[in-house]
Formats: structure tokens, sequence, C-alpha cells
């Protein structure tokens, strides 16, 4: 099992944190009429924005986070990681396309749906690529660490499609995009982060138990079953 490092959890913690200054120091370089309920982040970083560079840095600093975090989960498996990679990408390309002065741009729109759409998918890849739990063939094999359970990587999953689905309706038919943009996304971006905890906490407890004499193994050289590895499959990444 590969460890998680220490950059990784900094990484991933930085974020939220990130998205969360860069959008509130760059609405109060704003006009008056800005309002953080009904306005987008996007306005923040668009054509027409006042100090447009901070928010860019920030929604670049956060694509990168992502691709960070994705380069060195290996606990996620591939399928999951290449969805958090897409919505680094995608997180990036925000800045590449602009919000003009007036009017969408379908451009921004593309990147921004595929920028949400992989960050709210990939903790279910990571659920169903781990196995499900105690597996009956191998008592002895640990559960995976709590973030990639199938049912909390689901119900994960879950939730974060309905915040998408409320960022929609509010976008073609309510007057609170602002909020529903800003929540959604700060929930998409503490899963990596909850995620790297989890896989860095079940690392230490199994590498523990291997170093532990007839703490956590059968018969003496056998080290524990790796939490993280799925059931009857090679572990490809590591």
């Amino acid at each position: 099992m590969r460890a998680v490092p220490n950059w990784a959890v900094a990484t991933a913690a930085a974020a939220p944190l990130l998205l969360v200054s860069g959008w509130t120091v760059a609405q109060a370089r704003q006009p008056a009429g800005y309002d953080p309920i009904r306005d987008t982040i996007s306005e923040l970083a668009g054509q027409d924005a006042t100090d447009a560079w901070i928010m860019v840095v920030a929604l670049v600093l956060l694509g990168c986070c992502y691709l960070s975090v994705a380069a060195v989960l290996h606990t996620a498996g591939l399928p999951s990681r290449f969805l958090l990679a897409i919505g680094g990408v995608a997180t990036i390309a925000l800045v590449a396309f602009p919000r003009p002065p007036v009017g969408g741009s379908v451009s921004h729109g593309v990147a921004a749906t595929v920028a949400v759409l992989a960050l709210v998918l990939w903790p279910a890849g990571s659920a169903l690529w781990l196995p499900r739990g105690h597996d009956a063939a191998y008592p002895t094999r640990p559960e995976p660490p709590w973030a990639f359970r199938r049912a909390v990587g689901l119900s994960a999953t879950v939730v974060l499609l309905a915040l998408f689905g409320w960022c929609a309706f509010e976008v073609t038919s309510g007057s609170r995009t602002g909020l529903a943009e800003r929540v959604t996304a700060v929930a998409v971006s503490l899963w990596p982060l909850l995620a790297v905890v989890s896989a860095r906490r079940a690392h230490l407890a199994w590498s523990l138990g291997a170093a532990t004499p007839g703490a956590a193994t059968p018969a003496v050289g056998v080290v524990p079953p790796d939490p993280l590895r799925p059931t009857q499959r090679p572990d490809r990444l590591a």
C-alpha cells in the first residue's frame, strides 16, 4: 500500500480555504451592486470584474489542488482519480473562458458543468471499486477506509448530485444562484480532504499492524491484509 504524503493532506485542506478566501476577498473588491446570494463566483473572475485576478488565481490553485490529490490518492482507483483530475482541469479551464459582461458563455458553462459533475461523481467511483465491507471469503480482511466504503461514497455522490440539481434550478429559474453555487463548490472541495484523511489513517493503522508482532498478524511473517486493496483484483496502481 502506498502511503499518503503529508503534503497531500495539506494540499487537500488548502482547496476549500482557497475557494472561500478567494471569493471573500474578490467580492469585497466589487462595486456595491454585487450580491453573493444572487451573483455567481464566475462573475468575480469575469471580464468586467474588479481585480478579477484574485478569483482567477484562486481557481487555478484550486484546480491544481485537485490534480495533486488525484496524482497521489492511489487508494481511490484509477477511474475515480481520472474523474478528480478532470474536475481539476475543468476548474482551471474556467479562467480560460471568462464570463462576458453581458449574457452567458457556452464555453464557460460547459467547463463549469464538466468540473462540477466530475467532482460530484468521483466518490461513487471509489466506493464501487473497493470491496463493499467485510468479505465472507476473507474474514480477516478489514473494511476499507470509511470514506471509500460503498454506502459512504454513494451517499456522498447522492448528496452532491442534489446540490448540483439545486444549482441547475437556481441558474434557470431561481434567485439564489450565488448561494447554491457556493454551497456546492465548498461541498465538492471538502470531499478530497475527507478521502485523503481517511486513506492516510487506514495506511497508518495497516503499517502499525504490520510492524507490531502478534498484534494483527495471524502468523509470524504474515502481513495484515491491505484494507485498500480490492477483493480478488490486482492493485495496478501500487
